[in-house]
């Protein structure tokens, strides 16, 4: 018999927890991504995104609601659709937000070495390892002290954000329109190529969203769950989407997408640019901190994620058994944590911020899709929302997947194939 996790999370903690796994990399690096990729535009493409992110996130609410297990779209896919689909959507989150974390541990690693004029990519890189196995270490010892370490880092992210949003506006009320034009930027200036690029920039900040996920994947840890976790999810939606825009519009008016690209590109710190525009070092030193700290926020909740979507592959014996023990607490599934934390650690040599977030682009989207799909085959009475929003769910990811690399797409379209055969190999080992 499996053993099942402590509920010790209540609203305001999963909503912290979905915080904590939104406001890290999304607005401190990603942003400055799909800038670069769409111009002032972005702007827009941080609204689309919202709208795709607030389908999905019903969707997440009301399956997670409906059963309440850790595993998030791997349960939902083998409960409501076929283990095939499970299975794909399971080995997709692993995938995904590994490189996501990859991509947080990175960002973490340019804002530190900002004071030092350092930015060479082997310093940057090994120190992103280290934070990885640091992070690993915190969530091994459970999740109400995770949940501690998270509100902390959490709260002082958004004290950071605000803090750089308030001191941005004069510059935006003065009337400067400059940075703003022209507002829909890109290699291909044509229309076609200017819509392409708003497209592909909107899959990029979609990622940015998805954290809201992790409160359904904790879903075994969670008072209440169908009372506490739609209600959480719409929270974490409303408020990261709001601080998103006010970042977008003050990072765009204040440096230009130029300037953000080229930070990104160069450092993955793009708003350590836009508080040194505004020349008052005691904000550049806020905002440097309030970086790192939702860097890692971002890994802490990433690792909670994977390692419980890890832990319910190997009740399931997709993956080997040992990743389904818990400690003696029954807080925490020890050997899926480490065994994450060491995958995470291993990614962050690809030292690429823009390959690591653009594949987690195309995986993202397969999982979510298959979440919308599985959506759909709730009962009447297990649907606390109208059928519009997974329909619109699934199509938006489908067609937003479009718009990602074809280098991309072979790559996650390899792993695809490479985690079914897998599955086919345990299935009969079994």
């Amino acid at each position: 018999m499996n053993q099942t996790l402590k509920r010790e999370v209540g609203l305001f903690g999963a909503v912290m927890l979905g915080l904590g796994s939104i406001l890290g990399t999304g607005v401190f690096v990603s942003i400055g991504i799909a800038a670069g990729i769409t111009g002032p535009s972005v702007i827009i493409a941080i609204v689309l995104a919202a709208f795709v992110a607030t389908c999905n996130a019903l969707c997440s609410a009301q399956l997670a609601a409906s059963h309440a297990v850790s595993g998030g779209a791997y349960e939902y896919g083998y409960k409501y659709l076929h283990p095939t689909l499970g299975f794909t959507a399971g080995w997709m989150f692993l995938c995904a937000k590994s490189a996501s974390a990859a991509t947080a541990a990175l960002g973490f690693a340019g804002y530190l070495l900002q004071p030092f004029d350092h930015d060479q990519t082997l310093t940057r890189t090994l120190l992103a390892a280290v934070t990885c196995l640091v992070m690993t270490g915190i969530v091994l010892g459970g999740i109400r002290r995770s949940n501690v370490a998270n509100t902390v880092i959490v709260s002082f992210t958004l004290l950071s954000l605000l803090v750089l949003v308030a001191m941005c506006l004069p510059k935006i009320g003065s009337g400067e329109t400059a940075n703003f034009e022209p507002f829909f930027a890109s290699d291909d200036q044509t229309p076609w190529g200017k819509t392409q690029a708003l497209l592909q920039a909107t899959a990029l900040m979609f990622v940015a969203y998805t954290g809201y996920g992790r409160i359904a994947t904790l879903g075994e840890e969670v008072h209440e769950p169908r009372k506490t976790i739609p209600r959480a999810i719409v929270v974490t939606l409303i408020v990261s989407a709001s601080l998103y825009l006010l970042v977008g519009i003050a990072s765009v008016g204040t440096v230009g997408t130029a300037a953000l690209e080229e930070a990104t590109r160069a450092k993955a710190a793009p708003l350590e640019v836009v508080a040194s525009m505004l020349g008052m070092p005691a904000i550049k030193w806020l905002i440097w901190a309030g970086a790192m700290t939702a860097m890692l926020g971002v890994l802490l909740n990433l690792v909670l994620g994977l390692s419980r979507v890890l832990l319910a592959m190997g009740r399931r014996g997709d993956m080997p058994k040992a990743t389904a023990k818990l400690n003696a607490a029954g807080t925490t599934p020890t050997v899926a944590v480490i065994a994450v934390g060491l995958f995470m650690t291993g990614l962050v040599f690809l030292g690429d911020v823009k390959t690591t977030w653009s594949f987690s682009a195309f995986t993202v989207l397969t999982y979510y899709a298959i979440n919308n799909l599985a959506a759909l085959r709730l009962n009447k009475d297990q649907q606390l929302y109208p059928r519009f929003f997974p329909i619109c769910g699934l199509g938006s990811c489908l067609f937003l997947a479009y718009w990602v690399d074809w280098q991309i797409w072979c790559t996650g379209l390899g792993l695809i194939i490479a985690g079914l055969l897998w599955h086919r190999v345990r299935q009969r080992m079994i």
